[in-house]
């Protein structure tokens, strides 16, 4: 649900914050139904439409044709005025999406990408994937408000990553710096399984809950935590970390699956853990034994954060999570045997999507704090990309 509005005089900022989100995503709604979704008064809630109409930001919406009579004014968010990049930077694929300011993906790319690749080839991935997916929205670099990227690693507040174990070319490297000389729009950096338990909570099986443990399961293994509603970073930005833990053999775990003796000899890394899991769906004992040994290790990073944190629910995502039949069973009777309360267990819905996703709704989050800021007027949308500039986080913004 939106922020409820309150006192005009005393909260100005919230209640345009709270009516543009109401709007956004959303069919056009009349003053009426806008008053009763924000809590705000009718007229309230009139004078902050004609506020952000004259800014730009909302617009009226002209009656349909043959409506008779003197229909109800309806308004709409205008998403269309701006357009950010979500960027997903993993060790084997670059994904980029183009979305409006609604968080409606208007086209997507993705580049191969090794995980040996010297930094400058990946860097190279990453621009011409943004550029492709420009080309096919229509658009060009000074369109973009905000490129919002998320990474494996270990991500600072500041955007720099100082380690990551699936791209070897990632230490101690200034991301944001280089990425905002790349682009000319602000850059955000966050940890990609951050980011993909952030889409989770918007737009998947986790949406409206307040505590989530997100597992993002592939051939590499990480959480994202959302701990009452809001992303957790931890003090150093290192909450989550579970990989690091030895006893846990989250480094090796996805090996089992790889290893299993069904996987035909010749067949791609990429593919084996995938081949794997579709036996171990139609029953083949040695497929089931990989299986079960892969969920014995997943299980204990799980419980530990389980018992951590008692969430609401789990979340299996990442490019495992297709399999989401197969792992969560034997991993819901082993916490069983552990955890004092059971979250509910899901399988994500947005597989390979869920970072990239994340990211745009990381990039809204931030354009709605530097338009609609909680100690000022709201700003008008501008008309291009307006210079960069560093944060007190540390982030490239507008």
């Amino acid at each position: 649900m939106p922020p409820r509005g309150g006192d005009l005089s005393r909260l100005r900022q919230l209640n345009a914050l709270s009516v543009v989100q109401s709007l956004r995503g959303a069919e056009p709604l009349t003053l009426s139904a806008l008053a009763q979704r924000t809590g705000l008064s009718r007229p309230s809630t009139k004078e902050v439409v004609d506020e952000l109409t004259q800014l730009g930001w909302v617009e009226e919406v002209p009656p349909a044709p043959g409506t008779m009579g003197r229909p109800a004014r309806r308004y709409r968010f205008r998403a269309y005025v701006g357009h950010l990049v979500g960027v997903d930077i993993g060790a084997h694929n670059v994904r980029a999406a183009l979305a409006d300011l609604d968080g409606n993906v208007l086209a997507e790319t993705r580049r191969p990408a090794r995980p040996d690749a010297p930094l400058d080839e990946r860097l190279t991935a990453i621009e011409r994937a943004v550029v492709s997916c420009l080309d096919l929205g229509g658009m060009t670099m000074a369109d973009l408000w905000t490129v919002a990227v998320g990474t494996t690693g270990l991500v600072t507040p500041e955007g720099r990553v100082m380690l990551s174990a699936g791209i070897t070319a990632w230490k101690d490297l200034d991301l944001a710096g280089l990425l905002g000389e790349m682009f000319p729009c602000g850059v955000l950096i966050e940890n990609d399984s951050r980011l993909a338990a952030l889409a989770e909570t918007r737009r998947g099986v986790a949406r409206g809950a307040r505590d989530v443990v997100f597992l993002h399961v592939g051939r590499r293994m990480g959480t994202g935590l959302i701990i009452d509603g809001k992303l957790h970073r931890g003090f150093g930005a290192a909450a989550g970390e579970i990989v690091m833990l030895p006893e846990t053999r989250w480094t090796t775990a996805p090996e089992d699956l790889n290893n299993a003796a069904i996987v035909p000899e010749g067949t791609p890394v990429e593919d084996a853990a995938g081949y794997t899991l579709a036996a171990a769906r139609n029953g083949d004992p040695a497929a089931l034994e990989a299986v079960d040994r892969y969920v014995e290790k997943l299980a204990v990073g799980t419980a530990a954060a389980v018992l951590m944190l008692d969430p609401e629910i789990v979340v299996l995502g990442g490019g495992f999570s297709r399999s989401a039949d197969v792992l969560l069973p034997p991993l819901r009777d082993r916490l069983e045997k552990v955890c004092l309360r059971m979250p509910r267990l899901r399988g994500s819905t947005l597989g390979d999507e869920c970072v990239v996703l994340g990211a745009i709704d990381y990039a809204i989050d931030h354009l709605d704090r530097l338009f609609f800021p909680a100690d000022g007027a709201a700003l008008r949308p501008p008309s291009r990309p307006e210079p960069r500039a560093t944060t007190p986080a540390g982030h490239s913004s507008r």
